[in-house]
């Protein structure tokens, strides 16, 4: 009798490789998108209609009559561009006023004198000959107080500046007139702010945000102007002040002064499109039918103008332009989705051949079922003396939400809906242009992709086929409210059509599911479900030939899927992984540790090439295994990856051990140890679930030679192992962040201080005394000396994750 987990992949090896591309080809990708371009023009393409040219010009007489053939929106652009350039110069230029540059430059000024004064005010030590003195200690600080200003100070300034103990008079007089100049605005450009006119500015007011009209733009400080306008000001307030110091203060207070009115470019030239958008379009309304021409009517410029948007729109509609447009538009959808889909910073699903040649067949194929469910529909309503039967209610019982269930199923959610947009997109193209279909396609094939989610098991297609089809009645009722075109009397109808489009798109994608499962190899929940089953022939081989691995592996499953579970990644993947990562150990399982039962080591009597050898040569056969029982491509790359690079320690010290001991004798040579043949092959893990399971391996194993596994041991025996994966790049590759590595660390952490708790001492019936040893507290001898750290070192190795 066939398993459940062969039954379902009986497709011959030859027309596998036909059907499935190569993985990362790009010629491949490249027919692909010509393929799906052409079955998009194909289906997309709509006739037109066609028109004769003419070679009128104003003033020439018609020679024949010339009627819409379809309506028509004629749009007069040259009288639309002019008003909007009317519109543009009309526009308002805007100027940003910084009312706070002032309190700014205030603050500098006062930061800066404040800064001296506390070096001519510093206590100097007593008694200390070579202490610097506070002239010394202000000279070497001259560059903060230039920094704190802002602007450069000469040392003659400086000297005078020394000299008056950076007076609080000096730096208000400074602020005072600086205040002044800036209140009333100084502009970087006057000339050009003059250009503007009678016509005025807008000044924004950067501080309240708002705006205001001024026309008066005389009154503004050019640069020059505030240079000059400040000993003008000055002049009144620093009549008692030295005439040295005075100097000083307008030099200061002059070089402080910045533009505070600046030109918004921005701001501007959004006013300005404002002001073009405003404009309408100056257009012309033209029915089917209706006359443009007459016979021996005299041609103006408005007639001219109908003349060419007629030619225009014929070129617009030709049969060739649209086949090529279709086309286009088909590429450039397709191509939209690759690129988001395979080119974003984590590898996108579309990367690989495989599933584009998947993601694309289950598009056209689609794109197909659309095109002749219109046909059928136009058919069908035609025939119908119900006013009810259309192409787009025949279109409600067509069970096209399958497809985007099908995507959903085999890749993921998020490409479901990039799938369904697409697909909504082109079948309202399909139905001439149809908006409603549109609406209805996107929410049904979404909600569709969005109720197959974690799909484990077959009823699930029947839970979604009913709910998808309750949510169409109740969508198709809204859109008959928006739009109003189906007749009241005929919605039981439709709704019949729609819930019976529901429950079909359910039952079909049920049965083709398998098919395409088999005919991509791909590997989905519900086999994943099947495999995690322990009475597998496999699993039930590895029990029987290999217990110790087999024992190994259920709590590495258990691990790998409580880890991925709090970090994100797929649970259920992680613990199947977790199953079969080492059913390689069924060819020898006497060669490894954990199936060794009388304590004799076979690899003691090997050399130790050829036991690193045995150990990796687990991973192929473990390979070919799973390729021999149909495990599927992601439980073989999980085989393959969950060593990694690593390597095999313990053989490649003891190799190197008995060359340096061989040097030592007489004649002997000492040979160098090649440290590539005592690691694993690899591939390092490529996903998340594969890397759980490659630290759910190591910290398992690591933590069957705890003497004593208490919860402190435990953690540190995870860090340091975590710690030294990481650190030895093994993980890469797969995406884990620091952050995935902590949650892991404390999942791992509860599950083996679960399975290694402490346990009661029972007493003896006999003696009431309790017994010497329990079998529960019984633990290999050999111990990990560089794992048994204690709370404190493995809390403080969790915080410094990533950081060797």
């Amino acid at each position: 009798m066939r398993t459940p987990l062969q039954r379902d992949v009986m497709m011959p090896d030859y027309l596998k490789k036909v059907l499935i591309p190569p993985p990362k080809s790009q010629f491949f990708r490249w027919i692909l998108l010509v393929i799906t371009a052409l079955v998009f023009s194909l289906i997309l393409s709509l006739s037109s209609f066609k028109v004769h040219e003419y070679s009128y010009k104003p003033g020439d007489v018609a020679t024949e009559n010339i009627k819409a053939p379809k309506n028509l929106l004629i749009k007069d652009e040259r009288a639309t561009k002019e008003r909007k350039i009317q519109a543009e110069k009309k526009a308002l230029t805007v100027y940003d006023y910084n009312d706070l540059l002032a309190d700014k430059i205030t603050m500098r000024l006062a930061s800066s004198f404040e800064i001296a004064r506390k070096m001519l005010n510093t206590k100097l030590p007593k008694g200390q000959p070579h202490a610097k003195s506070r002239h010394d200690l202000l000279w070497e600080n001259k560059d903060k107080f230039e920094q704190a200003l802002g602007i450069s100070v000469s040392n003659g300034a400086f000297r005078i500046l020394e000299k008056e103990k950076f007076s609080k008079n000096i730096e208000q007089l400074i602020a005072g007139i600086v205040k002044k100049i800036l209140a009333n605005g100084v502009v970087a450009d006057k000339e050009a702010l003059l250009k503007e006119g009678n016509k005025g500015i807008i000044l924004s007011w950067v501080s309240e945000q708002r705006d205001e009209v001024v026309t008066n733009l005389r009154k503004f400080y050019g640069p020059s102007q505030a240079q000059i306008m400040v000993r003008v000001i000055g002049e009144p307030m620093l009549k008692n002040v030295d005439y040295t110091v005075k100097n000083l203060i307008v030099d200061i207070a002059q070089r402080l002064i910045q533009p505070n009115i600046t030109l918004n470019i921005d701001k501007t030239e959004k006013r300005r499109q404002d002001a073009k958008q405003s404009i309408s379009q100056v257009a012309y309304e033209v029915k089917k039918g209706e006359m443009i021409l007459r016979e021996g009517q005299r041609i103006t410029d408005l007639d001219l103008l109908k003349l060419n948007a007629l030619k225009e729109e014929a070129k617009g509609n030709s049969s060739f332009a649209s086949t090529f447009g279709a086309a286009l538009l088909g590429a450039l959808l397709f191509f939209v989705v690759y690129l988001r889909n395979s080119q974003s910073k984590k590898k996108g699903v579309l990367s690989d051949n495989k599933n584009l040649l998947f993601f694309a067949s289950m598009l056209c194929f689609s794109l197909v079922v659309a095109r002749l469910s219109f046909s059928v529909g136009v058919a069908l309503a035609s025939s119908s003396s119900s006013s009810a039967i259309t192409p787009q209610t025949i279109f409600l019982a067509i069970p096209l939400a399958s497809s985007a269930m099908i995507v959903c199923l085999f890749m993921d959610i998020e490409l479901a809906a990039s799938f369904a947009l697409v697909l909504s997109l082109c079948t309202g193209a399909i139905y001439n242009n149809s908006f409603e279909v549109s609406v209805y396609s996107i929410l049904n094939f979404t909600m569709a992709a969005y109720w197959m989610q974690h799909c484990r098991e077959r009823k699930v297609f029947i839970k979604a086929g009913m709910k998808l089809g309750l949510f169409n009645m109740a969508l198709i009722t809204a859109l008959n409210l928006y739009f109003g075109k189906i007749p009241w009397a005929g919605m039981i109808t439709v709704l019949g059509l729609a819930f019976f489009g529901g429950i079909f798109s359910g039952i079909l994608t049920a049965g083709i599911a398998p098919i395409i499962e088999m005919v991509f190899d791909y590997t989905t929940d519900i086999k994943l479900l099947e495999l995690s089953n322990l009475d597998q022939p496999l699993l039930k081989r590895l029990m029987l030939e290999a217990p110790g691995t087999y024992h190994h592996s259920l709590v590495v499953g258990a691990m790998a899927e409580a880890a991925a579970s709090e970090i994100g990644a797929n649970p259920l993947l992680a613990r199947v992984c977790g199953y079969y990562h080492d059913i390689g150990k069924i060819k020898k399982p006497l060669y490894f540790i954990e199936n060794i039962r009388d304590g004799k080591n076979k690899h003691d009597k090997l050399a130790p090439s050829m036991s690193s050898l045995i150990l990796i040569s687990h991973v192929k056969e473990g390979v070919e295994i799973a390729r021999q029982y149909r495990l599927g491509k992601a439980i073989e790359d999980a085989i393959q990856q969950h060593h990694g690079t690593r390597l095999i320690s313990y053989f490649y010290e003891k190799a190197k051990r008995q060359q340096e001991e061989a040097g030592r004798h007489p004649g002997g040579k000492e040979q160098e140890v090649n440290m590539d043949d005592f690691r694993y092959p690899g591939p390092m893990p490529q996903t998340r679930e594969v890397g759980i399971v490659m630290l759910a391996d190591e910290i398992e194993a690591a933590a069957r030679t705890l003497e004593s596994p208490t919860p402190s041991r435990l953690q540190g025996l995870m860090q340091n192992l975590i710690n030294k994966t990481f650190s030895e790049g093994q993980l890469n590759d797969c995406e884990l962040t620091l952050k995935d590595l902590n949650k892991i660390a404390k999942s791992f952490n509860t599950i083996l201080s679960g399975i290694y708790h402490n346990r009661i001492e029972y007493p003896d019936r006999e003696n009431g005394k309790k017994k010497n040893e329990s079998p529960d507290k019984k633990q290999p001898s050999q111990a990990s000396s560089s794992v048994g750290s204690d709370k404190k070192t493995g809390e403080s190795h969790l915080k410094r994750l990533g950081q060797s």
